[in-house]
């Protein structure tokens, strides 16, 4: 494994449009939980915090996705995000998306790209 990659799970575990896999990262000195979902075959990680409140997405451990499962959506008031970029698509995030993560697929496993700020 490449220096500055972690481990978040297997590939088969993120299925396109379904169940994502929650993890958590520490950003700033402290624990925040994060998520990756898979969205048209590609991987994408993001700040499990909606844009309009700093609430957890998932209205239960791993479902980020709306019916459609077309968009993210977040449980608390229904804003919704798009999948490929985190943006704010509607409800009451007001413009602000949800915060990226680089994430790596590589040989049937997702890796978080480690970040060097502590804060």
């Amino acid at each position: 494994m490449a220096a500055g990659l972690r481990l978040i799970c297997t590939s088969s575990e993120v299925v396109d449009g379904g169940q994502g896999v929650r993890f958590t990262v520490e950003r700033y000195g402290r624990t925040t939980p994060a998520f990756v979902i898979r969205f048209h075959g590609q991987v994408h990680a993001y700040l499990n915090e909606c844009g309009h409140v700093p609430a957890e997405l998932d209205w239960l451990p791993g479902q980020f996705f709306d019916d459609s499962k077309l968009y993210l959506i977040c449980s608390i008031h229904g804003a919704l995000y798009a999948p490929e970029s985190g943006r704010c698509l509607g409800g009451r995030c007001q413009g602000k998306g949800l915060k990226p993560l680089k994430v790596q697929e590589i040989d049937g496993q997702i890796f978080l790209e480690q970040e060097n700020n502590h804060g």
